[in-house]
């Protein structure tokens, strides 16, 4: 039983995480405070820059009852569902949500994909995209919630940007703006 839930008759939320059970709930004890990567509030723009709301048409974006949610259906067993989380491996490392897979987007601080053949393997081997003749078939691709560190982090929207551009359906992305910071601020667990 917890004392903070995560809302209304939700207390706790079962995920997998490398195919080992893990509960996420809100942090219990009420005097913690948010990790230090997430404390700081100044970040230079560029490229740290406020999002919007909306990325782009089509591209649904989730709170965190909506990845929580995603979280659930992956684990009772929907395999056309990935939450991913974009950061580089050092950031991933200091911790992620329960039941992400990082699959990283490099970028040069323009935003720029640095290796465009990697994301182009990744479709392929990670996302369920099919190429053919030089085209790719995304009618069995994976939907994907897709996160990095927040609001001001411009990793996922660009990569996000990146996949549309390949041709990826803007109704398969799924956008967690907030990111690891409003995860963090909310006292969810992180692993």
């Amino acid at each position: 039983m917890t004392d903070y839930n995560i809302c209304i008759g939700m207390p706790t939320v079962e995920a997998l995480h490398l195919g080992k059970p893990v509960t996420i709930q809100r942090e219990q004890n009420p005097a913690a405070i948010i990790r230090a990567d997430y404390a700081p509030t100044a970040r230079k723009c560029p490229p740290y820059c406020i999002q919007p709301m909306q990325l782009a048409p089509g591209v649904e974006t989730l709170g965190e009852l909506e990845v929580l949610d995603c979280l659930k259906r992956i684990r009772e067993g929907e395999r056309n569902l990935m939450v991913v989380d974009s950061r580089t491996p050092d950031w991933y490392a200091k911790g992620t949500i329960p039941g992400a897979a990082n699959i990283p987007y490099a970028q040069n601080m323009a935003g720029e994909a640095t290796d465009l053949p990697g994301l182009k393997r990744t479709l392929i081997e990670s996302f369920g995209v099919k190429e053919t003749a030089g085209a790719y078939d995304f009618s069995n691709a994976c939907t994907l919630a897709v996160f990095c560190n927040g609001p001001w982090c411009g990793q996922t929207p660009n990569y996000i940007r990146t996949l549309l551009s390949l041709g990826y359906p803007a109704s398969k992305l799924k956008w967690y703006r907030g990111g690891m910071q409003d995860w963090c601020s909310l006292g969810l667990t992180v692993i």
